[in-house]
């Protein structure tokens, strides 16, 4: 099995920053892709940002040149630096990995989510 567990969430004024780290764990042979994705009340999910293996990103147009998303493969380790923060950023972020395990089975793994939250 394949754990992630996010951490780094809280509350922030607007204009402030906040680190948000990934943690993924278990019986892992590789994980090819992972990302960031939100979930505000009464929306659905959204992508925010992925990172592949080797390291190409991409962005959400609402978080473009606010947010970077980062990887440290040794630690198999995702992280969001989030700056100069909006109240529309508020929501529920959840991190995931597409997994190759030790056994050969590839999936798509959840982290539980980390509330941010972002006060005008």
């Amino acid at each position: 099995q394949v754990q992630l567990v996010e951490s780094g969430g809280g509350l922030v004024q607007a204009g402030g920053s906040l680190r948000l780290s990934c943690a993924a764990s278990g019986s892992i042979l590789v994980i090819n892709d992972m990302g960031w994705s939100r979930q505000a009340p009464g929306k659905q999910r959204e992508l925010v940002a992925g990172i592949t293996i080797g390291g190409s990103t991409n962005y959400a147009d609402s978080v473009k040149d606010r947010f970077t998303i980062s990887r440290d493969n040794a630690k198999n380790t995702v992280y969001l630096q989030m700056n100069s923060l909006k109240p529309e950023d508020t929501a529920v972020y959840y991190c995931n990995a597409d997994t190759i395990t030790v056994w050969g089975k590839r999936g798509d793994y959840w982290g539980q989510g980390t509330q941010v939250t972002v006060s005008s």
